[in-house]
C-alpha cells in the first residue's frame, strides 16, 4: 500500500495535469466557432461549382478539356493525405494515416505507381518513418490552411493529368461533421466522377446550403447550356475552380475536423483526470484513516501496559 506523502504527490501530478488539458479544451473549443464558420461560408461554393461543372460537362464536347477524359491506362496516381500538425487529436491523425497507407497498397497491387503529399506534420513523420518521399510537404499550415496551398496542389494535379504523369488523383481527409463528430473521406478528385458534395459529405441532398440562395427548385426547370466565348474557355475555367475548390475544402474541412478532435480528447482526458483525483482522495482518506487508526491502538496498548 503507497504512503500517504506518495499519494499526495500522485494527486498534485494528476491535478496539474488536468489544469492542462482543461486549457487545451477551452483552446479548441474557442477555435472551432472560427473553422466552422469557415467551413459553412465555403461549402455553397464548393458544393455549386461541383454541381455546375457535373452538369455543364455533359454538354461540352470531351475534347474541350483535357481534365475531363479518362485515360486508358490507370499507370500513376498522386494521393493527397491531409493530416494535422500536432496530436493530442485522439485517432484524427491514425485513422486518416490508416486509411491512406490501405488506399497506396491497393492501388500498388493494382499496378499503380503512387506519389504522396503530405499535408501537416504527422502525415510527413508517418511517411518518412516509412521510407515513402512525399512530393510535396506542408507543414505548420494545419489549423489554419491558406489557399496557396490548395493552388499549389492543383497546379501540380492539373498539369500532370494534363501531360499524362498523372492518371488519378485522391484526397484523403476528415470531414467535420459537426463540432464533436469526423468522418473519414477518399474523395477521387481526377478523373472526375459523377458525385456531388452532398452526397461525397452525407449532406441532405444539398437542400441545407443552397436554401438561404434559392427559392424554388432550378433544376426543375428546361434550358438549353450556352458556352460564351467558346466550350473550351468555359470548361478550362470550371475545371481549374473545380481543382483548387476540391483541395482548399479538404484543408479547412480538415482543419475544423482538427479543432472538434481535439477538444473531444482533451475533454475526456479531463474527465479521466476527474476521476482519478477522486479515487486518489478516497484512497488517501482510506490510508489516513488507517494510519490514524494504528496510531489509536498503539498509544491505547501502551497505556494498558503502563497500568499493568
Amino acid at each position: 500500500m503507497p504512503n500517504l506523502h506518495d499519494i499526495e504527490r500522485r494527486i498534485s501530478s494528476v491535478s496539474s495535469t488536468k489544469q492542462i488539458t482543461r486549457t487545451m479544451e477551452m483552446v479548441a473549443a474557442a477555435k472551432i466557432r472560427r473553422a466552422s464558420e469557415r467551413v459553412e461560408n465555403a461549402l455553397p461554393w464548393a458544393c455549386a461549382i461541383s454541381d455546375m461543372l457535373i452538369s455543364t460537362a455533359k454538354y461540352a464536347p470531351l475534347s474541350s478539356e483535357s481534365l475531363l477524359q479518362v485515360h486508358d491506362e490507370m499507370k500513376r496516381a498522386l494521393v493527397v493525405v491531409v493530416a494535422s500538425d500536432r496530436g493530442l487529436a485522439g485517432g484524427f491523425n491514425s485513422n486518416v494515416l490508416k486509411h491512406a497507407d490501405k488506399l497506396i497498397h491497393r492501388l500498388e497491387s493494382e499496378g499503380v505507381e503512387v506519389e504522396v503529399a503530405a499535408c501537416g506534420k504527422k502525415a510527413i513523420g508517418y511517411f518518412n518513418y516509412r521510407g515513402i518521399k512525399p512530393v510535396f510537404e506542408f507543414a505548420g499550415y494545419s489549423a489554419d490552411p491558406t489557399y496557396e496551398e490548395a493552388a499549389e496542389l492543383s497546379l501540380y494535379s492539373g498539369d500532370g493529368y494534363h501531360y499524362d504523369k498523372l492518371d488519378e488523383v485522391f484526397i484523403v481527409y476528415n470531414h467535420a461533421k459537426n463540432a464533436a463528430e469526423q468522418t473519414l473521406v477518399e474523395q477521387q478528385v481526377l478523373p472526375i466522377k459523377e458525385e456531388s458534395y452532398a452526397d461525397l459529405l452525407g449532406l441532405n441532398d444539398g437542400e441545407n446550403v443552397f436554401k438561404q440562395f434559392l427559392e424554388q427548385d432550378l433544376e426543375k426547370l428546361p434550358g438549353d447550356i450556352d458556352f460564351e466565348p467558346d466550350a473550351e474557355s468555359v470548361m478550362y475555367y470550371l475545371m481549374k475552380a473545380y481543382l483548387r475548390n476540391c483541395f482548399y475544402y479538404a484543408l479547412i474541412d480538415s482543419a475544423a475536423g482538427e479543432q472538434g478532435a481535439r477538444r473531444n480528447a482533451m475533454k475526456s482526458a479531463t474527465d479521466n483526470a476527474n476521476e482519478m483525483v477522486s479515487t486518489l482522495t478516497r484512497l488517501y482518506n482510506r490510508v489516513r484513516q488507517g494510519a490514524i487508526t494504528t496510531e489509536i491502538n498503539e498509544i491505547v496498548g501502551g497505556a494498558a501496559a503502563l497500568e499493568e
